[in-house]
Formats: structure tokens, C-alpha cells, sequence
């Protein structure tokens, strides 16, 4: 793994930081997210951000580390980018409560493995 890759896997486990902290600062509930517009851009800016991320990654990561569905991390990025105001709140729930969990733990054991 290249030390592009990790810098860029430390990254992301921020950027999923920062969702954590605003599932607690807004509420870790659906209806939370739903009600409030400042929650749901806080979150849709670090799905934006950790999507354009992985489009760095290198291929070879890619190919190797291929748990995660790199593809679809991106999609979720052009979604948020392009689709701003009619993102689904109910996939970005899903995604910040399920998905990028599973993501930052996969990036983290893959930092510990490699530092």
C-alpha cells in the first residue's frame, strides 16, 4: 500500500469523524436528520468529500482492499455533488448510520495494518 493511500484512508476515517459528531450534536435519529437542513448538509458535504477522496485512491488499493464498494462511495460523491437539495434523506440516513461506520472501521484496520 502506498503512503498515498493511507494519507487518503486517514482522510476519510475524518471525514466519518465528523458525521459521527454531527449524528451527536444533531440527534442520532432519522426524524433528526430529516427536520433539520444544517444536519443533513453536514453530513452530505463529508459523503461528498470522502467520495472524491476514494477516487484517489490507487487502483492497485483498489483492486486489493475490494470490501468496500469504491465505486459506489464515488457514485454517493456525484449524488451529493450534482443532486444537491434532492439528496434522499433516507439513503443518506442509511449511509451515515450503517455504511460509513463499516467504512471507517475498514480503513482503520487497514491503517493499523500497515503503520
Amino acid at each position: 500500500m502506498s503512503s498515498r493511500d493511507i494519507e487518503i484512508l486517514h482522510k476519510i476515517v475524518r471525514y466519518c469523524e465528523e458525521i459521527n459528531e454531527a449524528r451527536s450534536r444533531f440527534g442520532d435519529d432519522f426524524k433528526s436528520l430529516q427536520s433539520d437542513t444544517l444536519y443533513r448538509n453536514a453530513t452530505s458535504m463529508c459523503i461528498l468529500q470522502i467520495g472524491e477522496l476514494t477516487s484517489h485512491l490507487t487502483d492497485e488499493f483498489k483492486s486489493t482492499y475490494d470490501k468496500m464498494p469504491w465505486q459506489d462511495i464515488k457514485s454517493m460523491r456525484n449524488i451529493a455533488a450534482h443532486h444537491y437539495g434532492k439528496f434522499d434523506t433516507q439513503k443518506l440516513w442509511e449511509t451515515i448510520s450503517c455504511d460509513v461506520p463499516e467504512l471507517k472501521q475498514y480503513c482503520e484496520d487497514l491503517i493499523n495494518q500497515h503503520s
